[in-house]
């Protein structure tokens, strides 16, 4: 990030800040407005066909005790992120946190890491800066992309070129804090592959399915990093690349496929910057555990409750997911994306995934 942007960044989070002795000036309790990040408010935008929050908003104002001590901690937040980037200094989400101890006012320490995940998140919403733009990094996610793509990226030591296949090792290229960082030299992929688990990712790169055709696989390690789905999304739109999502055959699963499509409740100021609603679902489906006679768990009650509300979701809202949420419902059975290796290591990288990407258009 330049040093133009940071002080952006910067003065975006003082104007809010004073917007509170604004408030003050006029004789009105001080108060901040964000939206309500709920499924019952996140709405389709037609447009950008991703899922965005709605109208309702909920009031943060020091007419209360604990209204004040939000408002106080938003304060002492946003100074400490001022100074961070007028430092050109970093810091993760669990070490905010941990310095919230020091501050001088214990009401304005967090009490525990989920409050100051929340701050964060409603500073981002109401004053348009990215938490990567705060220099605010989440702990490490070890994200990976492993393909045919020659990119370069800025780092402290300066700019560096890199091949992800020829330069990096089985592990593949390590996805950094904030992709934007990055600038694609040249690409010979003609798909994406986002893979759930790790040890899929490693089955996918050991036969060689990246360079067999021609695919960058991006390991999602579960759900996925906002990083993540932001170089997703980026490689899509700039290198015109199909995003395919590759998955367990479980409710929670599709959840990973709906946040990487459409956007996730906590994040939906941020659909247009991180979701790519051209992606394309390939993981386990229901269908599937009964055409290919796969391994199963039974469903848990949790599995069920999310499946029917999964049914109730905008986001799955479509014949195809109605259809196959209803069959899991009716089977009562899981599988994970490594129960394919029932018909051979091989079956994966041979016949599974060459037939549905047929199938979608995508080879």
């Amino acid at each position: 990030m330049s040093a133009d942007n940071d002080q952006q960044a910067r003065e975006q989070l003082i104007d809010l800040a004073a917007q509170f002795y604004d408030q003050f000036e006029l004789g009105e309790i001080p108060h901040m407005s964000v939206p309500t990040r709920t499924k019952n408010n996140i709405e389709y935008d037609e447009e950008e066909e991703v899922w965005v929050y709605g109208d309702r908003e909920s009031t943060r104002s020091a007419n209360s005790v604990r209204g004040a001590r939000k408002l106080l901690k938003a304060v002492y937040t946003i100074e400490f992120l001022a100074e961070q980037l007028e430092e050109d200094r970093s810091s993760t989400l669990r070490e905010l946190y941990y310095l919230s101890e020091s501050w001088d006012n214990e009401e304005a320490q967090f009490s525990s890491q989920d409050e100051s995940n929340s701050l964060v998140e409603d500073l981002e919403i109401v004053s348009g800066v990215t938490r990567e733009d705060f220099h605010m990094r989440p702990e490490e996610s070890g994200a990976t992309i492993m393909g045919p793509l020659h990119l370069r990226e800025q780092t402290r030591r300066g700019e560096r070129e890199i091949h992800c296949q020829k330069d990096v090792g089985e592990g593949g290229y390590q996805i950094p804090n904030n992709p934007d960082t990055i600038e694609f030299l040249d690409c010979d992929a003609d798909f994406i592959l986002a893979v759930e688990t790790g040890g899929m990712r490693d089955r996918l790169v050991e036969n060689g399915f990246d360079e067999a055709y021609n695919a960058l696989i991006v390991h999602l390690k579960g759900q996925p990093a906002r990083a993540t789905r932001r170089i997703t999304k980026r490689l899509h739109d700039e290198l015109d690349l199909p995003v395919t999502v590759f998955t367990d055959g479980d409710p929670w699963s599709y959840r990973i496929y709906g946040s990487v499509a459409y956007g996730s409740i906590k994040s939906a100021h941020l659909s247009e910057y991180l979701a790519t609603p051209e992606a394309k679902f390939i993981g386990i489906q229901p269908a599937d555990i009964v055409e290919y006679d796969l391994p199963t768990d039974p469903l848990s009650d949790s599995d069920v409750n999310a499946l029917e509300s999964e049914l109730e979701d905008p986001r799955f809202q479509t014949d195809y997911w109605e259809e196959q949420i209803e069959l899991q419902l009716e089977i009562e059975k899981k599988s994970e994306q490594q129960s394919l290796a029932s018909h051979g290591l091989d079956f994966v990288t041979d016949t599974y995934l060459p037939e549905r990407l047929s199938e979608m258009g995508v080879l």
